[in-house]
């Protein structure tokens, strides 16, 4: 049975697993990256890592992985991870991953999201749409015809620091009012206990607003807002026929999809505002994505195709 070996790589911990090339998972523990002890130990734990899930797969197949594919942070090309400011790498080539003439692929990890939500996802059979995960952070893959833009640079679809507020709060980037300042989940905890007092997650500053709390309504309220002044710009600029909402605060589901419709069709008077849905992925997405470069790194473009989402969400974890 051939089979990749896939691996989503964060700032902090990877996931990794194998994937048939008939979309059978196996999903492994997660690793941590080991990012305090340096840039140097992240790529040596990334192929540790990589050897032990394809280890796994000769014993379970019999033969070695067609391709590894690995979803990795900050910018990125197929072939080099160019720099991350999280991990502290530069320019380190795809092969430096994996075992030596195993092929590889490498992708930037909300990109590589947004490429499974494309293929077998809530995006799937949609040429035009923007996945937006709201977690930590806010990234953005924007895809087009099918596939993820990076942009001239590797920067493409960082809606997360689009200014919606340009005399607003300081963002972490440098720059004033940015999205992320104040719709991220982080932003959400943090701008409450500043209004309040008191000490939330993101999860519960929502179930706060729900229960009529007014700091957390205040702070729910204005995110909602910001999210909408900056979807609006997007949909504007690009026209696109869907946007996906993943990450940890899109679990809120229509909590926060149902004003979030309301406020972006206010800010169009000209056009209807394309549908709004949940990823379908989950926190699989990075891996999944991993797995179709694993299949493009073997020479097999079209793996993915025919993958049951059902199938995906499952599978064995050793």
């Amino acid at each position: 049975m051939p089979y990749v070996v896939a691996l989503d790589v964060g700032g902090t911990s990877m996931k990794g697993g194998l994937v048939t090339r008939a979309g059978e998972v196996t999903v492994l523990a997660g690793r941590p990256t080991g990012r305090e002890n340096g840039p140097e130990a992240v790529v040596e734990a990334v192929r540790a890592y990589v050897g032990e899930i394809a280890s796994l797969g000769r014993s379970r197949y019999a033969n070695p992985p067609a391709g590894v594919g690995l979803a990795v942070p900050g910018i990125v090309t197929s072939a080099t991870a160019v720099y991350s400011a999280n991990i502290g790498w530069r320019d380190v080539p795809a092969e430096a991953f994996v075992p030596s003439g195993v092929p590889v692929r490498l992708g930037h990890d909300v990109r590589t999201g947004g490429l499974a939500e494309s293929v077998f996802g809530a995006g799937r059979g949609v040429a035009d749409f923007l996945f937006l995960p709201i977690g930590t952070g806010i990234a953005g893959a924007v895809v087009l015809r099918g596939d993820p833009y990076g942009g001239a640079h590797g920067w493409g679809g960082e809606i997360g620091h689009a200014p919606v507020w340009p005399a607003g709060e300081k963002c972490a980037c440098g720059q004033t009012g940015c999205l992320e300042t104040y719709a991220s989940a982080s932003a959400l905890a943090r701008r409450f206990t500043a209004r309040s007092g008191r000490t939330a997650t993101a999860k519960e500053v929502v179930e706060l607003a729900v229960a009529g709390d007014a700091a957390a309504a205040e702070v729910f309220g204005e995110a909602i807002e910001a999210l909408a002044i900056a979807l609006a710009s997007y949909v504007l600029l690009l026209d696109p026929a869907l946007i996906v909402l993943g990450g940890g605060l899109s679990e809120a589901g229509a909590v926060l999809l149902d004003p979030l419709r309301e406020r972006l069709a206010g800010r169009l008077t000209f056009q209807e505002p394309p549908p709004l849905r949940t990823a379908a992925l989950g926190t699989r997405a990075g891996m999944l994505g991993a797995a179709l470069l694993g299949w493009q790194a073997a020479g097999e473009h079209d793996a993915g195709a025919d993958w049951p989402i059902d199938v995906l969400r499952g599978g064995s974890v050793s």
